[in-house]
């Protein structure tokens, strides 16, 4: 296995392998498994295995993160460079972004051309919507690099889905504005997933538009120019809708409406977990301190960190953006969620639970201890929540955040 090598200025050798350095293939090939139900469907013509994405990713994931464990081990920032500078780990996202191309299109000619039934019309809709959702995270981690090769790549990749406009709106708009009450893509306190994606989904829409609006502004150009990245996408999302429909009939209309549903669905519901509650304090001066480790929630589970590209080391990918996956790292005393991305999401899926878990951990971080002036919390549930919460200001030391 690869060995990166430094001498640090002490004179001391320092040497690190990625044990994790081949298994990183499974973000690659997790957006493939509504292929492998398509094919134990035609061997079997049991239509249970259209749905066998919804089990891998909400049963089988959560339990795979339950027993593996978590790794809080960093690679040496003396080997950073030359890690971040291996083609390996570059070329693992670039082999991505066909893939996702191929499962959109085989799903598509199976759901058109097999004779399924509603529900596995439905099934296989879902599931591959699912699957775009893992779309927009490779779009996510190509569109911070500086290449332009992976920002066109991104644009690419994010056309599946049908959302062009994240990247923009992303990297202009929530880095920014991330853990302010101004970001619709930061989940508030006492704010459940589903009133939480109608005001993230169309927030989002709104900003990236603003923002492509403005940068061509700024070049004299009108929004309608052919340079606006958001037309470039969505304009490349008609094309595939369109060759779609021609060749398959119109049934590609109500199964590309439940694929972008699902896709989107997919993204809010990690928005929603990455930052619920978390805020940013102001200065003397009434600016927003500088966004840090601790605004955001993160999970070193091993499993799903390995599907999505490491994205659940989010702290990390705050402070440094343009820091490739494989080198993001651990923090002690960050927030933790209580299991891997998809085991969380279900729990966020269901809002009593999520409250009742989520609320007592965010309540009981270092940064807030009790006091609900340092938490973002959802206007509507303000009265409720200081009802609940405001009498103690503090909580008791034996609640873990952990």
């Amino acid at each position: 296995m690869k060995a990166y090598t430094a001498t640090l200025p002490s004179g001391e050798a320092v040497r690190y392998v990625d044990r994790k350095r081949w298994l990183w293939a499974l973000s690659v090939l997790f957006p493939l498994q509504p292929l492998a139900g398509i094919w134990l469907h035609y061997n079997t013509g049991n239509e249970f295995w259209l749905f066998i994405g919804i089990l891998s990713t909400y049963i089988f994931a959560p339990l795979f993160d339950a027993l593996l464990g978590e790794d809080e081990n960093n690679p040496p920032e003396a080997v950073v460079m030359q890690l971040d500078r291996d083609p390996y780990y570059r070329r693992l996202t670039y082999v991505t972004v066909p893939l996702h191309f191929l499962t959109l299109f085989v799903c598509a000619w199976y759901a058109a051309t097999a004779s399924l039934s509603t529900w596995g019309f439905l099934g296989l809709a879902i599931v591959a919507g699912m699957t775009a959702g893992l779309a927009i995270n490779t779009g996510h981690e190509l569109g911070h690099k500086n290449s332009r090769l992976e920002k066109w790549l991104a644009r690419l990749v994010l056309a599946v889905p049908a959302y062009g406009h994240f990247s923009i709106d992303h990297n202009r708009g929530h880095h920014r504005d991330v853990a302010t009450p101004a970001d619709p893509v930061s989940a508030r306190m006492g704010e459940n997933i589903y009133a939480f994606a109608l005001r993230e989904v169309p927030g989002v829409f709104r900003r990236a538009r603003q923002y492509e609006k403005e940068r061509l502004a700024n070049r004299g150009m009108p929004a309608w120019h052919v340079r606006n990245q958001l037309l470039q996408s969505w304009g490349f999302s008609a094309l595939i809708a369109l060759a779609l429909v021609a060749a398959l009939g119109w049934s590609m209309l109500a199964f590309l409406l439940v694929h972008h549903a699902f896709a989107y669905f997919q993204l809010t519901s990690a928005n929603y977990i990455e930052h619920y509650g978390l805020l940013r304090q102001k200065d003397d001066a009434g600016r927003y301190e500088r966004c840090a480790p601790h605004h955001s929630w993160n999970s070193n589970h091993i499993f799903s960190n390995l599907v999505l590209f490491h994205l659940e080391r989010h702290s990390d990918h705050h402070a440094n953006p343009l820091r490739r996956y494989q080198s993001l790292r651990h923090f002690d005393d960050l927030p933790q969620l209580p299991n891997g991305y998809f085991g969380t999401y279900l729990l966020a899926y269901i809002p009593p639970l999520w409250f009742r878990v989520m609320d007592k951990r965010l309540l009981a971080l270092p940064q807030v201890q009790g006091d609900l002036e340092k938490v973002n919390i959802c206007p509507k549930a303000r009265s409720r929540i200081f009802l609940q919460y405001g009498e103690r200001q503090r909580l008791s030391p034996g609640i873990d955040a952990n």
